[in-house]
């Protein structure tokens, strides 16, 4: 039986939390709402530009797309390098010390909950700060490609003044005709970050790992996701079919409110901060 909480606060909220999700140890599942705090924008949540991701057709099909992509990539990497974990990405972290939360699936891309200490995380979605060859499928790394693609292109990133940050380390640029593109180091080809696009699937090893996480604990709770892709709701379904708690903290409606046990209108970071108070002995 679902029960909404719309106007709790956050103390109030994470006591009716711990109450559904009872001992643990709990799943969790993240998505970008958690990292807003950080200064990482929200693709869906209220108050969100509209956006059009690249997908990945368009990445290997069109050389165009592709050198535009990643000239915004160049830029949105300065911002994604200086970002820091918010509150809500430590109380999660403690939480998991505590035994609480056994594991964290993300489909976030930024790295955050690693920074802030959390393990085991699956990064459903892939890693802002790995690059991956489409043709020798190499996987190194963004840091270096950074290099190469300053030297490949000086003063650039200088020359782009204030731009707006999406999400997967993206930002928005007006004029990226001039922008020169690397291939891989090792054999020439394409070069693509180890970031899963629209219109491409999930690795299906991970996509096991995530559900016997889930499995494998005795609740979920859905942090920061309105749950629009699939790729998230689905662990939201298996949980259901299982007959798992399942908790939504999540600032606006998401897909799965009517399968939830208790749905939470408020902002992460507060309610997962007060949720780790909580849980202290």
């Amino acid at each position: 039986m679902t029960e909404t909480r719309e106007a709790l606060g956050a103390v109030e909220a994470a006591a009716r939390i711990v109450e559904v999700l009872g001992a643990g140890p709990t799943t969790v599942l993240t998505g970008a709402g958690i990292s807003t705090d950080s200064g990482i924008p929200d693709y869906r949540g209220p108050g969100s530009p509209p956006r059009r991701p690249m997908t990945y057709q368009e990445f290997v099909g069109d050389a165009a797309f592709r050198r535009h992509y990643w000239a915004r990539n160049h830029i949105g990497l300065r911002h994604m390098t200086r970002t820091r974990p918010n509150d809500g990405h430590l109380a999660l972290a403690e939480l998991q010390r505590a035994g609480a939360v056994g594991g964290i699936i993300t489909q976030n891309v930024d790295t955050l909950h690693e920074a802030a200490g959390s393990s085991p995380v699956i990064d459903l979605h892939g890693r802002h700060d790995r690059v991956v060859c489409l043709d020798c499928r190499t996987v190194s790394d963004r840091a270096a490609l950074a290099e190469r693609l300053e030297e490949l292109n000086p003063g650039f990133a200088d020359e782009v003044d204030d731009v707006e940050i999406a999400p997967d380390a993206d930002a928005v640029l007006a004029r990226t005709e001039h922008f020169r593109v690397a291939d891989c180091a090792d054999c020439g080809g394409m070069l693509k970050p180890d970031i899963v696009y629209f219109g491409e699937n999930v690795p299906k090893p991970r996509v096991l790992e995530a559900y016997a996480m889930v499995e494998a604990a005795r609740a979920l709770l859905v942090v920061g996701s309105s749950l629009t892709v699939f790729s998230g709701r689905r662990f939201v379904k298996r949980a259901i079919e299982l007959g798992r708690p399942v908790v939504i903290l999540n600032r606006g409606e998401t897909r799965c409110d009517d399968l939830a046990t208790l749905t939470v209108d408020q902002g992460c970071s507060e309610v997962l901060r007060a949720l780790a108070e909580a849980r202290r002995p």
